[in-house]
């Protein structure tokens, strides 16, 4: 039995992404919980913040150090390559295959003279450039690829890059504003202020994956009213406090923002009456966990968010970026990578390295955020039309020389509805 008509494939059109929900009349000063568990609000979310108008933080130059060197990374859900190639610069490469789309890089770090996909073994220079497809010609004078087939066509695409100060970002865009223009003084100059053009050195990484969605931990890094509430080493050693000079400023129309405190050691004043977790009998044998060496910040701790996904700050002598990767709408990965200077003395590194123990998935304190907001999670996945309240400090979005203060939320929020069109 034979038929000679020919099915007409169904067209498929694909649609903007809808999102049925409506904002809090109170607006910025409300959040409702289906922004952290809506999938097709996680979708756009991909879409219009981490594949569009914006600069992601990819890593360190010192962590591609050789060429051929390679670091895996993640733009939102998107992987991407950061590597070396052979006049020394940095690309930035999707990590995936032209030809079928798998991952062209499996491990997190390494050194590689040239990628090649596992599933059909197209290769790839360290520029992304197809310099070798097998069986292009095929095999005992049959199939093969096309003989128009071009493969200068067929390369990686390789994003924009922008190195400063030893840190690579990119972007997916072509019509994205200069690094520079996105950034603005604000955030630049904490930038340059932990990358002062000095080399950088590698000390390592710690990572974890946390239960919550992503902007739960961005708005963690935007909230001093937390940490001098729930951070029992904080606040018992002086780190950070609400009793301390501080400054809360809202940038780039409310996405970025600068968060700084002055360490002032323990000691216990007025305020600590409203800290319950204030512990004045408690005493630390080890002073050198809390007692800094003076260096170029002179016991100004905080830093800078970078909108997406990307906060540079010090605690302590510990130098760090910290690197939010979604993970669906309920977790994200939270990775920090510690980093010095090539003029640090030994007794420097071994302070950072010791500092760092501040902070990570074991830290005295970031452990206490983990499951904090693990909890959050858990507490408003089952009421999806619930609102939190964010008014502390009061309900604008001007910058604050305090710490009891939720306006660095409220500036984000502001600037997430009108960029989410909601």
């Amino acid at each position: 039995m034979s038929c000679n008509h020919t099915e007409q494939a169904p067209r498929v059109v694909e649609a903007p992404i809808v999102i049925n929900r409506r904002w809090p009349e109170e607006g910025f000063t409300r959040i409702p919980a289906w922004v952290y568990t809506d999938p097709a609000v996680y979708k756009k979310e991909m879409d219009v913040f981490f594949a569009g108008d914006t600069w992601n933080y990819v890593g360190l130059e010192c962590e591609v150090p050789e060429v051929g060197s390679f670091k895996r990374q993640w733009i939102g859900d998107r992987p991407v390559v950061m590597v070396r190639n052979e006049d020394g610069e940095i690309n930035v490469i999707e990590n995936r295959c032209a030809h079928k789309g798998a991952q062209i890089c499996w491990e997190n770090t390494g050194k590689v003279t040239d990628f090649t996909c596992p599933y059909h073994q197209w290769n790839y220079d360290l520029n992304g450039n197809l310099q070798g497809v097998p069986f292009r010609r095929g095999a005992l004078g049959k199939g093969g690829m096309p003989k128009d087939f071009d493969p200068k066509k067929w390369g990686i695409k390789r994003l924009r890059t922008v190195n400063r100060g030893g840190s690579i970002w990119a972007t997916f865009s072509e019509t994205a504003p200069s690094f520079e223009e996105y950034c603005g003084p604000d955030v630049l100059a904490e930038i340059d202020h932990m990358l002062p053009g000095k080399k950088l050195t590698l000390l390592g990484y710690s990572r974890q994956l946390i239960p919550s969605n992503w902007k739960m931990y961005l708005e963690n890094l935007k909230d001093p009213y937390h940490a001098t509430l729930l951070h029992t080493f904080y606040i018992t050693f002086g780190l950070w406090r609400a009793d301390s000079k501080s400054e809360c400023i809202p940038t780039g129309g409310g996405a970025h923002s600068v968060m700084v405190s002055h360490n002032e050691g323990k000691k216990k004043t007025e305020a600590t009456a409203e800290m319950e977790r204030f512990r004045d009998d408690l005493r630390i044998l080890d002073a050198e966990t809390v007692t800094p060496r003076k260096e170029f910040n002179r016991g100004r701790v905080g830093g800078a968010w970078i909108f997406p996904a990307a906060q540079f700050g010090i605690q302590a002598n510990s130098l760090k970026t910290r690197h939010v990767i979604p993970r669906g709408p309920n977790a994200h990965e939270l990775v920090f990578t510690y980093y010095g200077y090539e003029d640090d003395d030994e007794e420097m590194t071994r302070l950072r390295l010791k500092h760092a123990n501040l902070l990570g998935p074991a830290g005295f304190v970031s452990m206490d955020d983990s499951e904090m907001l693990k909890q959050v999670q858990t507490g408003i996945s089952g009421y999806p039309e619930s609102v939190s309240v964010v008014e502390m400090g009061g309900r604008d979005t001007e910058p604050a020389d305090y710490m009891v203060s939720e306006v660095l939320i409220r500036a984000f929020y502001k600037y997430y509805r009108e960029a989410m069109g909601l």
